[in-house]
């Protein structure tokens, strides 16, 4: 017991040390961000005071000054805190060359540098973080995480290691080095680093990594990123990049780094913005934090797909029936014929009386019928085709004077058409019958159209059953809107149009007042910067699209997604088995005409990061229900700790609040209540009173989510709750990172042990 106290003891010392070295050096980069941020407040002032030299050129240099600066500073500030996670300690490479970061650039190994008695010599120590660093010599104090130099703390595997001997994880908060894990990548060696032999930290950095707590925010994901995962993320971004891979592969995790690494590598190219797709706003919440800590933000949009159109925000849920055939692609027949027919909505006029040349002329409700059907067989958007309406009145107007024949002398007759037009069109009365009988129409107008089931009945006659018919329409009847009603409007804002709106005129610059010049220059065209602020407001589409768990995705929804893509290029994220889509062949065939023609790259991700592999085997039976033959990734970690599965003692509330309030005791991290969706409200009513580390989600809601434990409730109630079920529930039971209990209601069938039907063998 004392041998084992003093072995213990001296590991503490050990890792004691280590911490206090990495400190150092952390300490070291602080006090240099100090330097630059103090620098960076230097030439902000400095470009302030220029701007009061009073001359057409210091003003122009002021401005660019002022505007480089503040990137520079802003983004120094954004990375202050948490940024430096990892190092790597590497033998000397086969060439001296350096590469702009100051890290020599080999990947391999020079020969010689393992001696015969399998010793080696550390030659560099890189640490890697989210911005790169320099000293005031130049030489590297933090290497950019995207950097080259950097991608051996990724890649490098005890299969193929290359210079790389030591691979540490370094965690911190704040200015406070909090542990160390480390890797070796050459177990067989014997290293040296400044005579002293190369010290190694704990089980592992993976290891360490997966078994932390986590909390609702996703945080320092970047330093658990492994050798597959590296490789999507810096594969090249031509085309398609299609990424499949099961529950805990890091999907979203390549998802976030991918963005960000494209820009780094192309930053000039992706300047149009890179969008990021999520399904559900949990998710996003839970990522949106990541870029800013990965040192890019403002090009990049995380959106949920309730909230792709602006002005609009999904707050509702659908019933599956409802959503199935809001999102299938037979919606879209519904609100072409919607948006045309909702031109008579708002009590159309049926006859139009104009006077021209002293002639009253009237066109009757079937010629404007008529005008109508031909001014809709145009393929322009509806509220465009406004200007052929009013043409096509006009014609007829014209025909009806009898003054077309009046002159032969072509010149003559389109002076008097000319003419004729002219006054038609400034009288008051043609004016206010355009205005009713081809109304400028909005989205949402449209879709309140829809909610009249009688209505709706005459737009959907053979496309809708009559059951489909009464349930969309009376859910369009609610305060709100779900995550398919966004979807059907941002097709009916193709279908519909918009009319081109005079651009607003810039404001004056408070600091050209500053200069008295404002009285003797012109107003100044919009500046370069200006535009790129308006445009990113104003942007629609996007230079790269990245879709998270693409399989839950409708083919509604990948028409909206696919207009915000038309020139970008592509990574799609998802995982079959998990689909929530009740048609995954009607998606795909949407998805792919979405994608249009360009060439497709297919990754798989196959390593279970997550789950312990006593929660995976339990999760695989569902998987042989959902999709039979489909393959698990693979679990790399056991812990010991099976599944519990519990049975309703007096009342649910009360079962599951107390089984929550048990594992909220076995874990330091949080606890996600994992109910089916019609129970949410009530879930969220049980728990009330425990903290804010226990959450109550909809199995829905799930998707991407992880906690450190879980408690799934009824799974048969799961399952049977959409013709998905089985894969909603495979999600649901692949959310824990440590612990799983299972509670059984009546439904469920429980044997005598509390093993639910669905779950046993």
């Amino acid at each position: 017991m004392a041998a084992q106290a003093q072995q213990e003891t001296a590991l503490d010392s050990l890792r004691d040390r280590e911490i206090g070295v990495e400190q150092e050096h952390l300490d070291r980069v602080y006090r240099r961000l100090e330097e630059k941020i103090h620098e960076a407040e230097f030439l902000m002032n400095d470009a302030a005071q220029r701007g009061q030299v009073g001359t057409p050129g210091a003003l122009a240099e002021r401005d660019a000054q002022v505007f480089r600066a503040g990137i520079h500073l802003s983004r120094l500030n954004n990375e202050f805190e948490d940024f430096l996670f990892g190092r790597i300690d590497l033998l000397r490479g086969k060439d001296g060359k350096k590469g702009p970061d100051g890290a020599y650039t080999a990947v391999e190994p020079a020969e010689g540098v393992i001696r015969e008695d399998n010793t080696a010599d550390i030659a560099e120590t890189l640490h890697i973080g989210r911005i790169g660093v320099l000293d005031q010599d130049y030489a590297p104090l933090v290497i950019d995480w995207r950097a080259p130099a950097a991608a051996p703390f990724y890649r490098s595997t005890p299969v193929d290691p290359g210079r790389v001997v030591r691979r540490r994880v370094i965690r911190s908060k704040g200015r406070r080095v909090l542990g160390v894990e480390d890797d070796l990548m050459r177990p067989e060696l014997t290293a040296f680093l400044d005579g002293h032999e190369l010290p190694v930290i704990g089980d592992g950095a993976l290891m360490a990594a997966l078994g932390q707590a986590r909390s609702h925010t996703m945080r320092d994901i970047v330093a658990s990123i492994q050798a597959e995962q590296d490789l999507v993320i810096r594969a090249p971004a031509a085309s398609v990049t299609y990424v499949e891979g099961g529950p805990g592969t890091g999907k979203t995790a390549v998802a976030l780094h991918r963005a960000a690494y494209l820009l780094y590598q192309d930053r000039r190219r992706y300047a149009g913005g890179i969008l990021i797709v999520s399904p559900t706003p949990l998710l996003v919440a839970y990522t949106e934090g990541v870029l800013p800590s990965l040192g890019e933000e403002g090009q990049v949009a995380i959106r949920a797909i309730g909230s792709l159109v602006d002005g609009a925000e999904a707050t509702l849920y659908d019933s599956p029936s409802v959503a199935r055939a809001k999102g299938s692609s037979r919606m879209l027949k519904v609100l072409r014929k919607a948006a045309r027919g909702a031109l008579e909505l708002n009590d159309s006029p049926a006859r139009l009386r104009v006077v021209a040349f002293g002639r009253r002329l009237e066109l009757e409700a079937e010629q404007l019928a008529d005008i109508r059907r031909a001014a809709l067989g145009g393929t322009a958007p509806v509220n465009l085709l406004r200007p052929r309406a009013r043409k096509l009145l006009l014609d007829a107007l014209w025909e009806q004077s009898g003054a077309a024949g009046r002159h032969t002398d072509p010149e003559l007759a389109a002076e008097l058409r000319s003419s004729f037009d002219e006054d038609i069109t400034s009288e008051d009365s043609f004016l206010t019958f355009l205005d009713a009988w081809w109304p400028e129409l909005t989205p949402a107008a449209v879709l309140d159209a829809m909610a009249d089931e009688r209505r709706l009945g005459r737009w959907a006659r053979r496309i809708l059953n009559p059951g489909e018919i009464r349930k969309v329409a009376r859910s369009l009847k609610r305060e709100g809107r779900s995550v398919h009603d966004i979807a059907m409007l941002d097709e009916l804002q193709a279908i519909l149009g918009a009319p081109a709106r005079p651009r607003k005129r810039r404001e004056l610059d408070p600091l050209d007042q500053l200069t008295g010049l404002e009285e003797l220059m012109p107003v100044r065209e919009e500046s370069q910067r200006e535009r790129a602020e308006r445009l990113a407001q104003e942007r629609t589409e996007y230079a790269h699209v990245i879709v998270d768990e693409a399989q839950d995705l409708t083919p509604m929804q990948w028409r909206m997604v696919g207009r915000r893509g038309r020139h970008a290029t592509w990574t799609v994220v998802g995982d079959p088995a998990q689909s929530s889509w009740s048609d995954p062949d009607e998606a795909a065939q949407a998805r792919d005409e979405a994608l249009g023609t360009r060439p497709r790259r297919r990754f798989e991700l196959t390593v279970n990061y997550r789950n312990p592999a006593e929660i995976a085997e339990l999760a695989s039976k569902v998987l042989a229900l959902a999709m039979p033959g489909s393959a698990s990734p693979k679990a790399v970690r056991s812990t010991g700790v099976e599944p519990r599965f519990t049975v309703v003692d007096d009342t649910l509330a009360e079962t599951v609040r107390a089984e929550a309030a048990r594992l909220l005791e076995r874990v330091d991290g949080t606890v996600g209540v994992v109910v089916a969706m019609q129970r949410r409200e009530e879930a969220r009513r049980w728990l009330a009173g425990l903290g804010d580390r226990v959450v109550a989600l909809g199995s829905l809601e799930a998707k991407g989510l992880e906690y450190d434990a879980t408690v799934v409730v009824s799974p048969a109630e799961i399952a049977d709750e959409s013709p998905a079920g089985l894969r909603v529930l495979y999600v649901a039971l692949t959310r824990a990172t440590q612990q799983l209990t299972v509670v059984s209601a009546e439904r469920d069938e429980p044997d005598a042990t509390g093993v639910p039907d669905l779950l046993r063998d």
